[in-house]
């Protein structure tokens, strides 16, 4: 049996959403850097919906080239998902034009942080419970 086999999609989803998790971080810190900047455009990086269709059954085998050897299953698209930044500028950019707005920043980094935490206690989770089926204590 191969080991993917073992894991199922599950890990594979978990560790591609910390990936993401931590580019968004990123993102978020380079907003906050940039807050006083003239003319600056915040960023954001926006990968739901495509790890949601990645996860859908009969999608189209996964490659990052056209003469790549085409890998099938939800962990082959998943790895090609890198999300897509995406400029998002305040309603009401500063007099400088800037469009940071620093409560929505903070609130963005912990909604992000509290994701990437959740995500890590799952894949955590899931590492403990194949430890004590291998143990046999399960």
């Amino acid at each position: 049996m191969p080991v993917n086999g073992i894991f199922g999609t599950t890990v594979d989803l978990l560790g591609k959403t910390l990936d993401l998790r931590v580019k968004r971080q990123g993102l978020i810190a380079a907003n906050l850097a940039n807050a006083e900047t003239p003319n600056y455009t915040p960023t954001d990086l926006k990968f739901e919906d495509e790890l949601k269709s990645a996860l859908k059954k009969g999608g189209k085998p996964a490659t990052t080239h056209p003469r790549h050897i085409p890998l099938k299953g939800a962990s082959a698209r998943l790895e090609v998902v890198t999300g897509q930044v995406v400029e998002v500028p305040d309603k009401a950019p500063s007099a400088d034009g800037n469009g940071v707005e620093l409560e929505s920043e903070m609130g963005k980094m912990a909604e992000n942080q509290i994701m990437y935490n959740a995500s890590v206690q799952l894949l955590t989770k899931k590492f403990e419970m194949m430890k004590q089926a291998i143990r046999g204590s399960i």
